[in-house]
């Protein structure tokens, strides 16, 4: 494959910017990561990572050692771009804030030059790629951009969100389709030359706004589909039916695949794109809405059912107050096996569990060192200890480390019985 790019900058070295940034560095592609955070900086400059994900130390550790990768909190000239920042909610609401994507894209503009490309990858509502480029275009007015000059412009725009699995990254990267929308025709032919340095999926072409929205409709169909079990884990509760025993009679018809109940939806995407989407048609956006509401209300109705295990436990402990009932809580995480906690429904709940309970929490959490924020009250144990010395259990994620723990009658157990 011909070569063009000598320099590539990756913005944000989070949970998809170290791994891409690690997947081109792979390919000896010189890569200049940056980050606001000092610490990951440092960590990542000494063949570190400050995140779980499998393969990626090695990955990481190798590119810095051959010089293909170097992390920097100050931008540096390159001739292509990828910006993977956060894009959360605005204000505690459910409006996209764009805050982080126009802070780097305000921080890339004084270093471009003509034939740069510039690539969003960050998860985005619908129009953000335009936004992107007014924000260059407002710094730069010494550049022609797309929105102004189509084909013949100086800088190129694209968007390519991520599509990949944590805990399955860095197979992902490479193997899955990727969506790459220009801003024009030339914009996406030169976004398609960059991926194909490591991607051996297919890409496909479309404009930036599609290429928007095919993100934001995959994690709400996966949103929906969720909601259905959860909603149904819930009215079997109450009908005494076992949710997972029904699930996989239904599942038995060669047209049906529910998914597995839990204890609502996380991570930064599922649990927030679909939002995006009701925020830019939110007299549309109908079922999306409700299926984000039945998910998001998920963790109210687990916190009731670890209210009545422990009035089971203080009526057949009628000497014991709650005060005197130790709670422990396993799985922080929105997802086993990896140490993600953005928009973790279990974490809701720990920290809601922490606030009203009297007595001692305890919480298991094998894949973190520290608990954060409020749950710092907490004390962070080993599963046996927890499993030897808590009255009440409560099992929010199914993490390999804590799956062999027996559990007493006192429990509230969200993981799918073992065969």
């Amino acid at each position: 494959m011909k070569r063009m790019f000598g320099t590539i900058s990756v913005i944000g070295l989070g949970y998809i910017g170290l791994p891409t940034a690690a997947m081109f560095a792979s390919r000896k592609i010189q890569v200049i990561g940056v980050d606001v955070n000092a610490d990951a900086v440092a960590t990542i400059n000494r063949g570190q990572i400050h995140i779980v994900e499998p393969d990626l130390d090695i990955a990481v550790q190798a590119a810095v050692q051959q010089g293909y990768l170097r992390a920097t909190t100050e931008v540096e000239q390159a001739e292509a771009f990828l910006i993977a920042v956060p894009t959360p909610f605005l204000n505690g609401s459910h409006e996209p804030d764009l805050s982080y994507i126009e802070a780097a894209s305000r921080a890339i503009a004084p270093v471009l030059a003509p034939g740069n490309l510039v690539v969003l990858e960050s998860t985005s509502p619908v129009g953000a790629t335009e936004q992107m480029a007014a924000w260059l275009a407002e710094e730069r007015p010494d550049l022609t951009f797309p929105q102004t000059h189509g084909e013949q412009s100086d800088v190129r725009i694209a968007h390519c969100p991520e599509r990949v699995l944590p805990g399955k990254v860095m197979q992902e990267l490479i193997h899955n389709d990727r969506v790459i929308g220009g801003l024009s025709p030339r914009c996406s032919e030169m976004a398609v030359s960059l991926y194909r340095h490591f991607v051996q999926g297919e890409c496909f072409v479309t404009h930036a706004r599609t290429a928007e929205m095919a993100k934001l409709t995959e994690n709400s169909f996966r949103d929906v589909n969720i909601a259905f079990a959860n909603e149904l884990s819930m009215i079997c509760d109450e009908l005494d039916i076992d949710v997972w025993e029904l699930i996989g009679l239904a599942n038995r018809h060669p047209r049906v695949n529910v998914l597995q109940p839990g204890p609502g939806v996380g991570g930064h995407c599922i649990a927030v794109d679909p939002w995006f989407i009701v925020s830019s048609s939110p007299e549309r956006a109908k079922l999306i809405r409700t299926a984000r509401e039945v998910n998001d209300g998920k963790p109210e109705w687990v916190l009731e059912k670890v209210r009545s295990a422990i009035g089971a436990y203080l009526m057949e402990n009628s000497g014991k107050s709650a005060a005197d009932v130790s709670l422990a809580i396993y799985g922080l995480t929105f997802k086993p096996d990896i140490d993600d906690l953005r928009e973790s429904p279990a974490m809701k709940i720990a920290e809601a569990l922490l606030v009203e309970h009297p007595g001692d929490v305890f919480v298991v959490e094998p894949h973190i060192n520290e608990l954060p924020g409020i749950l710092k009250r907490a004390e962070l144990i080993e599963a046996v200890q927890a499993n030897e010395h808590a009255d009440v259990h409560v099992i929010l994620v199914d993490h390999q480390k804590i799956s062999d723990i027996g559990i007493s009658k006192f429990a509230v157990d969200l993981r799918k019985p073992r065969k």
